[in-house]
C-alpha cells in the first residue's frame, strides 16, 4: 500500500521548481540538504540563507508521533481549535509496552494495563484524521520507513529517532510536541538553517562491520554535542554500497551526536527497499528526477568546498566498534575493549544481549545475527547471556518468522519480545536483577545513559551492531573479540565463530496477515473525546500564564552537576504510564539530576525553611507561596530523547528560567516553546558562581529582544553581589511565544 501518493508527487513536481529557482540565488552547487531545505520553505526567498545563523519557516510533509509523546502533543492540539490535521499524521503505540515473558503476554498485558491510554489515542486519531497504529504494529521508525518515508521529502516527528528516515534520503527530524501541533494546525515549523558536515564513505563493508559501525565511529569523532546544529550527509561510493535500512541505522543514531538530523542520496539500495515494500509507484517517481534527489557532482568531487565540516571514513579499513558505558560517544575497538574494560574496572561478565528497538531490528539485522546464532547450534555453543529480540515490525516479524529467522534465536533460548521499544527505553521488568548490583549488558540500541534500561545505575550499557552483541552474548563476556578469540563448546573443542552473512531483501518478499494500521474515517466532528476528570493517565491542559517581565528574588531550584540528560529530567521506564498527566508526571521532574552542592540526586534544599527534600516536592512548596525558581545545568543540559515533558513539568511547577553552559536543539526549543527562559552563560565559568542560597534576579528583562544579552544579578548569602550576562538564541516570533505564555497560546489567538 502506498499512503498519501498524491501528496508524494506534489513534493516532486515542487522540489524541480523550487531547487532550479534556488540555484538562482545560490551561485555554489546544492548538497542533497539545500535540496530538501530550499524545496520545503514556507515562503519565498531572495537571497541564500545563512547556515547557523538564520531562523527559516519550513513546511514539513508529513509528522510521526510515538505513543508516549504523541498523549501530551494530540492533549495540546485539541486546544488548537482545528477540526482535522493540516498535513498527514500519524501516530504508533510503542512505547507503552513492557518487556518481560515475551511477545505474546507481554502484548496482552499492556493493552490490558494501558487500554485508557491506547483507546484515548485511537479515538483522538479518529476525531482528527491521524492515522493509528494499534499496539504490536512495530516500532514507529521503522514503521515510518517502511511504509512513509521517501526521498527528498521532509517529515518532522515527536521522538528524536525520527531521523531514521534519512535512511530513505529524506531529511527527517526529531521535535518536541508543540512544534507537532504547530504543523498540525498548519501553520509553518521554524528551524535555525542547519550547517551541514559532509561524511564521505569510502571502501565497503565487510567480515564483522556493519552500517552500526559507521555511527559508532563518528560519535567517538563528534562527541554527544558534535553534531548540535548539523545536518549530516553521507556520501560516497561506500555509502551507495549500503543497504536501505543499514543508511537508517546510521541515520538514527545521529541523534547521539546532537545533529539536527542525517541523509543519504537517493540510490539504487533506495529504489530496492521501495520496491520490496510495494512502493513501486514512489521509486517510479524518485526515477525521474534522480538528479534533484541527491547532491550535486561538484560538492561531492570537492566536499571541503560545500560543507561546513569534513568526515572520511574508509568503510574497509573500518574495525567493528562497542561505544559506552553510560555515554553513546565513549568509542571503542572491539579489539581494545579488552584492555580498556580491565583499566576501568568495567564488568566483564555480560548478563543480557538485547538486539531490536527503533533501530537494528529490520529483516536484514535479523538474518544477520541470525547466521551467528544459527553457528552457535551448530557447533553446539550455549549462550552464556540472556537473549532478547524485538523486532521492528509485524511486517518484519511475521517475515522473519515465516523464513525461520525466529526458530533459530528461540532454539538458542532468545526471548523474542513485541515488535515495540521494551528495553531501550526502561519498559523492561529484568528478573535477573532486583538491586543495583554491578554489571554489564550489550545491547544495539543507541542510548546507555546510566538508568536507561532497567533503572540501576550500575548497569554498564555497551552499544554495538547486532551481529556483535550475538557473538558477545554466546560468549557471555565483554572482552570477546570474535575477529581473533575462540570458544570452547560441549564437547570441549575450541571452536571460531565465521562472520556473519544476511539478506538485504527477503527472497521470497515480505508479508504480513495484518499490519496493524487503522485508517481514520472521513469526518470525525461527531466522535466525542472523553476524559475521566479523576483518570491518573489522562488530564485535560490548561493554558500557561504568561512569566511576565518581573523575575526578583527567584530561588535556586537545583544546580545541576555534569550530564542532565531528559532522562535525568524527566526519566522514562514506569513514569511512561504518566505521559498524559501532566500533573503526576511531574513528580519525576530533576529527579535523576544530580545536585552540583552535594552530588546527590533528588535531593535539593528548601531556602526558605533549611531542610532538604526531592526536587518535585521542594519546587511545589515554592509554587505555593508564589516563589519563582530558576534551573541551573551544565553543557548540553537536554541531550537525548525529544521528550517535552522535560520542560513542561518544571514550566507547570512553576520554573521561570534555566541557565545553562550549552542546550540540547530539541530541549532548547521545547522550552521556548513553553513560554519559559532558556539562556545560557555569556562566559561559562560564571556557572560556578552560582551558590545555593542565591537569590537571582533579572535586570532588564523588560527590554527582551532578539540579539540582545540579559542580565541577572545573583545576591549571595554574605551579602555579595555578582552581575553576569546571559545568552539567548530568541527571535521575535519566540519571544511573542514568551510574552503570551507559550506558544500553544499563540495557535489560540491566531484560530479565533
Amino acid at each position: 500500500m502506498v499512503f498519501d501518493f498524491e501528496m508524494i508527487e506534489k513534493v516532486y513536481q515542487d522540489i524541480v521548481k523550487n531547487v532550479d529557482n534556488a540555484r538562482r540565488y545560490i551561485k555554489t552547487p546544492l548538497t542533497l540538504s539545500e535540496k530538501i531545505l530550499y524545496s520545503h520553505l514556507w515562503n519565498n526567498f531572495d537571497k541564500p540563507f545563512v547556515r547557523g545563523k538564520d531562523y527559516v519557516d519550513f513546511k514539513p510533509d508529513r509528522i510521526a508521533c510515538q505513543d508516549a509523546t504523541a498523549q501530551m502533543a494530540l492533549l495540546q492540539f485539541m486546544q488548537a481549535g482545528k477540526s482535522k490535521v493540516s498535513v498527514p499524521t500519524t501516530v504508533h503505540c510503542d512505547h507503552l509496552i513492557l518487556a518481560k515473558h515475551g511477545a505474546k503476554k507481554d502484548l496482552k498485558r499492556a493493552n490490558s494495563v494501558s487500554s485508557e491510554v491506547f483507546e484515548f489515542l485511537k479515538t483522538v486519531s479518529n476525531k482528527y484524521g491521524i492515522g493509528f497504529w494499534k499496539p504490536g504494529a512495530g516500532i514507529i521508525h521503522q514503521v515510518v520507513l517502511e511504509n512513509y518515508a521517501f526521498p527528498g521529502g521532509m517529515m518532522i516527528g515527536t521522538d528524536s529517532h525520527t531521523v531514521n528516515a534519512g535512511g530513505l534520503g529524506m531529511v527527517a527530524i526529531g521535535v518536541g510536541g508543540a512544534d507537532a501541533v504547530d504543523v498540525m494546525a498548519g501553520m509553518p515549523w521554524e528551524l535555525k538553517f542547519p550547517k551541514i558536515i559532509g561524511v564521505k564513505l569510502t571502501g565497503e563493508l565487510s567480515g564483522w562491520t556493519a552500517p552500526k559501525d559507521v555511527i559508532l565511529k563518528v560519535a567517538g569523532i563528534l562527541s554527544v554535542k558534535g553534531g548540535t546544529g548539523y545536518i549530516i550527509e553521507y556520501f560516497g561510493p561506500g555509502a551507495q554500497s549500503m543497504s536501505a535500512t543499514g543508511k537508517g541505522t546510521i541515520c538514527n543514531m545521529g541523534a547521539e551526536v546532537g545533529a539536527t538530523t542525517s541523509t543519504f542520496g537517493y540510490d539504487e539500495s533506495m529504489e530496492r527497499y521501495l520496491r520490496a515494500t510495494g512502493r513501486s509507484k514512489i521509486a517510479d517517481s524518485a526515477n525521474k528526477i534522480k538528479e534533484y534527489l541527491t547532491g550535486d557532482e561538484e560538492v561531492y568531487r570537492n566536499p571541503e568546498k560545500y560543507f561546513d565540516q569534513l568526515i572520511e571514513i574508509d568503510l574497509s579499513e573500518l574495525k567493528p566498534h562497542l561505544n559506552g558505558p553510560f555515554t553513546p560517544d565513549l568509542a571503542t575497538p572491539i579489539s581494545e575493549m579488552a584492555k580498556k574494560a580491565k583499566k576501568n574496572d568495567w564488568p566483564l561478565k555480560v548478563d543480557w544481549g538485547l538486539i531490536g528497538s527503533c533501530t537494528n531490528s529490520s529483516y536484514e539485522d535479523l538474518t544477520r545475527a541470525a547466521s551467528i546464532a544459527k553457528q552457535a547450534l551448530e557447533k553446539k555453543l550455549k549462550t552464556k547471556s540472556d537473549f532478547g529480540i524485538n523486532p521492528g515490525s509485524e511486517q518484519v516479524r511475521y517475515t522473519a518468522e515465516r523464513d525461520g529467522i525466529l526458530k533459530i534465536f528461540e532454539d538458542l533460548d532468545a526471548t523474542i519480545f513485541t515488535n515495540a521499544c521494551g528495553p531501550c527505553i526502561g519498559q523492561w521488568d529484568r528478573s535477573d536483577l532486583k538491586g543495583e548490583e554491578k554489571n554489564t549488558i550489550i545491547h544495539s540500541f543507541n542510548r546507555n545513559f546510566s538508568k536507561r534500561a532497567d533503572g540501576n545505575p550500575n548497569t554498564h550499557a555497551f552499544v554495538g551492531s547486532p551481529e556483535i552483541v550475538a557473538a558477545i552474548a554466546i560468549s557471555g563476556r565483554l572482552d570477546f573479540d570474535p575477529l581473533s578469540d575462540s570458544l570452547v563448546n560441549e564437547d570441549g573443542e575450541e571452536v571460531k565463530l565465521d562472520p556473519p552473512s544476511g539478506f538485504e531483501l527477503p527472497k521470497d518478499g515480505f508479508d504480513c496477515e495484518d499490519s496493524g494500521y487503522i485508517e481514520p474515517i472521513d469526518d470525525g466532528n461527531k466522535i466525542e473525546v472523553k476524559v475521566n476528570p479523576k483518570s491518573e493517565r489522562l488530564q485535560l491542559l490548561e493554558p500557561f500564564k504568561p512569566i511576565g517581565n518581573h523575575i526578583n528574588d527567584a530561588r535556586l531550584l537545583i544546580k545541576a552537576f555534569g550530564k542532565c540528560t531528559t532522562d535525568h529530567i524527566s526519566m522514562a521506564g514506569p513514569w511512561l504510564r504518566y505521559r498524559g498527566h501532566l500533573d503526576n508526571i511531574s513528580n519525576n521532574c530533576l529527579i535523576g539530576a544530580v545536585n552540583a552542592f552535594n552530588k546527590k540526586t533528588n535531593f535539593v534544599k528548601n531556602q526558605l525553611t533549611g531542610e532538604y527534600g526531592g526536587v518535585p516536592d521542594v519546587q511545589r512548596f515554592y509554587k505555593s507561596k508564589g516563589i519563582d525558581t530558576v534551573v541551573v545545568g551544565d553543557h548540553n543540559y537536554g541531550e537525548g530523547s525529544s521528550r517535552e515533558h522535560a520542560a513542561m513539568e518544571p514550566r507547570h511547577l512553576g520554573v521561570c528560567a534555566v541557565i545553562v553552559k550549552s542546550f540540547a536543539r530539541i530541549h532548547e526549543t521545547n522550552l521556548k516553546k513553553q513560554g519559559m527562559l532558556a539562556l545560557t552563560f555569556s562566559n561559562e565559568s560564571d556557572y560556578n558562581l552560582i551558590q545555593e542560597n542565591d537569590r537571582i534576579s533579572f535586570i532588564d528583562l523588560k527590554d527582551f529582544s532578539p540579539s540582545r544579552h540579559l542580565k541577572v544579578r545573583l545576591k549571595h548569602d554574605d551579602g555579595s553581589y555578582d552581575v553576569i550576562k546571559l545568552n539567548h538564541s530568541y527571535n521575535s516570533s519566540q519571544i511573542e511565544w514568551y510574552n503570551l505564555g507559550s506558544a500553544l497560546n499563540l495557535i489560540k489567538r491566531r484560530a479565533r
